[in-house]
Order: C-alpha cells, then structure tokens, then sequence
C-alpha cells in the first residue's frame, strides 16, 4: 500500500469513527486540543521559527511573512476558536424538514458529514487548528496538505492535536498532515477520489486553478480577494478614509484586504488627496489611472494589469468613474468574486451596488475586513468560497455538511 493509500485508508476508517462520536465526545476532543496548543506553546513557536528563518532566506516579502508567524497571542488565538466551536450548536443529526406523500411514506432531510475533507493551503499555520476544529465538529475527518513554507509549524500543531485526541481516547487519524510536500504527491492527492470527498483548496490564485485543473475530487474554491471600495458621489468623506485604511493596512496579506479602489468623478478632486496622505503614512503606492493621476502628482500610472491584481502588499489601485454604473461594471469584471463595498448615503445606489455586484459578500458603508467566519459569528472558518455551488462566503460549520433523506414506512410497496 502506497504512503497516500495508507493515509486515505486511515481517513476512511477516521470518518467511520467520527460519523458515530457523540456531540460530548467531540466536543471534548476539540477541549483537549485547545488546552494542548497551549500548553505547547513554546515548542509550536519554536518549530515556528524554524520556517520563518527559511522564509527569510528565500527572500519572502514581509507580509506573507506575517501569515506565516506563531506568537503567543496567535497561539491563544487558535485555542480561543476551538473553544468558540466547542460553544456552536452541533449541525450534525438535525432533521431539516419532514413531510407526509400522499401513501403516507414520511420523508425528510437529515444532516450528516460530508466524509472526508481535504484542504491544500499556503503559508498559514493557523488554518491547520481552524480546519480540524470546524471537521471535527462537523464529524468529518481532515487530510491536511499545508505549502512547504510552513511545514514545521503544521507538523507541530498537527502532533500536538494527535497527542491530545489519542490521550482522550478519541481517533487520531481524524486530522493527518501530508508529510511529502513535493509537487507530484499533491496532484496524486488530488485524483483520491476513492478516499476522500471534497477538496478545498486556500491560497493564491496559482494554487486554487492548480486544484481545479487536476482534481478529480469534487472542488470547493476558495478566494483570491481582489476586493473593491467604491467611493459614491455621495460619501462621507472622514468615513471613507477609515474604511479605506482599515480595510488596506489593517493586515496586507489576507484575502479580504482591500486592492482596489473606486472613486465617482464629482468626489474625486477631494478625496483622493485625502486618500494619497492618509495611506502615504503608512507608506501605501497607490496606482492610479490617467484622471487620478491628473488630481493627485504623487499616485503612480496605473497598467491595465493592476486593475485584476491581488497585490498582498502595500499597494492598491484607483480608477476614477462618471457613474455607479460604471464602477458597478469594473468591479465586476476585475473581481475575484470575493468581497466588495460602496461608501455612500444615497440609499438607492447601496441598494443597486447590493443587488448588481456579483461577490459573496457585499458591503454598504464597512470595511471588507468583515469577511471572516469569526466576524460573522460563525466560529472559526475554513475559508471564504468564491465559487455558487454548495457553499458562498465564510464557511462555518454548515458548509461542512451535507444532507441525506430519510424515509419512514410502514410496508409500502411501489
């Protein structure tokens, strides 16, 4: 049995384990994992450390960097969401709806686990506790195949996780890291479609078409975040500053960062100074086009290449429009699918933005920043889905499901 059999087959036999555990069992098991990841705090951060040294030296930029770091607080922070799980209602087992045919068959709809979950991730360590929290609330078992840049880090937390399920007499193999991390075992990962059941993939834009295009396992996309603020004719301009640099500079390296930004003409003369000294602080480039750049000598011309970029930097793009249309109509080309805002106080445009922009959230006077699983009370997520089918937007524990019918008889005979 080859290493990817053997891991698939332990995943298996973890999903069979995990479809009987009780809702105290598994909550205990993400208990114990919480209390684990912080009693072994110090060796996570060292294992940690062992990947940022790497980094460094491969000339990684400073805010992938910063994905990738463990502190204390990080830690805490990962130990905090698995109790927050331990707190959401158990989705697995409700009946969603029941109802008596015409020869008195009753049919309804239960919900139960998906299986098996794999997820293929970039440098974020904290994803390896949010995913085996929300799958194990959800009675899923996780195969997990992190980016090599974080591989002693993933390895680390995962042995902890594993030590902390095993002394509480639950199953181990509910969570398993892929130790190769080689290009070749990734795409053999993504054709066992015998072993497991869905695929996530979360990182870049190279990552996510890579699992699309090979994947022989069904596929929930994850996002890429070009997101937009639109600035209205209408807006108040102090809100609009905060959102912008809130939404910017809070964290560069995430995906509900905001890249690009929108400006109607009629308020563009104001604002966009305004915009180039407050992000000039934090040492933003702002990429205009040939009207921004007529208002402001300080932003840089803009190439037709910016308006679709993702730039997990300090650089975001700005595209000065005659109408909401045509904002509306930009956004929506060079988008990602992920999270859009309007700053406005005309009711109709935030309606007409809500309704006409093709993302899976969508924001009228905040901050992008919102797009989170946590923000959206739904406890740790797994990540953000772009894509329509089966799940849009944050995914929590819901996401993690999926249905089956059951039906009660009493000899009925077709």
């Amino acid at each position: 049995m080859s290493y990817l059999e053997e891991i698939g087959r332990k995943a298996k036999e973890a999903a069979s384990f995990m479809n009987r555990a009780s809702m105290n069992d598994k909550n205990e098991g993400l208990q114990a994992a919480a209390t684990a990841l912080r009693e072994h705090a110090e060796e996570l951060i060292e294992a940690n450390q062992k990947d940022l040294e790497k980094a460094k030296e491969n000339g990684m930029k400073e805010s992938l960097q910063d994905r990738l770091r463990l502190t204390k607080e990080r830690i805490e922070a990962m130990a905090i969401g698995l109790e927050q799980i331990i707190a959401l209602e158990d989705p697995i087992g409700e009946v969603i709806s029941m109802k008596v045919r015409p020869n008195g068959l009753q049919i309804g709809q239960k919900r139960v686990p998906l299986g098996v979950v794999g997820i293929i991730y970039e440098s974020r360590p904290n994803v390896t506790a949010d995913a085996f929290g929300l799958c194990f609330k959800t009675g899923n078992a996780v195969i997990l195949r992190g980016g090599s840049d974080a591989f002693q880090s993933n390895l680390a937390i995962v042995h902890v996780i594993q030590e902390a399920l095993r002394e509480k007499g639950l199953c181990e193999s509910a969570i398993q890291l892929l130790e190769k991390t080689d290009r070749e075992t990734a795409k053999e990962f993504m054709r066992m479609n015998q072993y497991v059941d869905v695929l996530i993939p979360r990182g870049g834009a190279g990552l996510i078409r890579s699992v699309v295009e090979n994947s022989t396992i069904p596929v929930i996309e994850t996002g890429t975040g070009n997101c937009h603020v639109y600035v209205d004719e209408s807006a108040d301009l102090a809100m609009a500053l905060d959102i912008i640099e809130n939404a910017k500079t809070q964290r560069y390296g995430v995906c509900n960062a905001c890249e690009s930004l929108v400006v109607h003409k009629n308020i563009a003369p104001k604002i966009i100074p305004l915009i180039q000294e407050r992000l000039s602080i934090k040492q933003v480039e702002i990429r205009g086009d040939e009207e921004a750049c007529k208002i402001c000598d300080q932003l840089v011309k803009a190439t037709q290449e910016d308006w679709g970029t993702e730039y997990l930097d300090a650089i975001i793009s700005l595209r000065v429009v005659n109408t909401i249309d045509e904002a509306i109509e930009h956004i929506n080309r060079y988008n990602t699918k992920h999270s859009e805002a309007i700053i406005t106080k005309d009711y109709a445009n935030s309606m007409k933005f809500l309704n006409e922009i093709d993302a899976a959230a969508v924001y009228v006077n905040a901050s992008t920043r919102f797009t989170d699983g946590f923000e959206f009370g739904f406890g740790a997520e797994i990540g953000i889905s772009t894509q329509k089918l089966h799940a849009r937007g944050p995914m929590g524990l819901l996401a993690l499901t999926t249905t089956k019918y059951i039906i009660f008889g009493n000899g009925q005979i077709r």
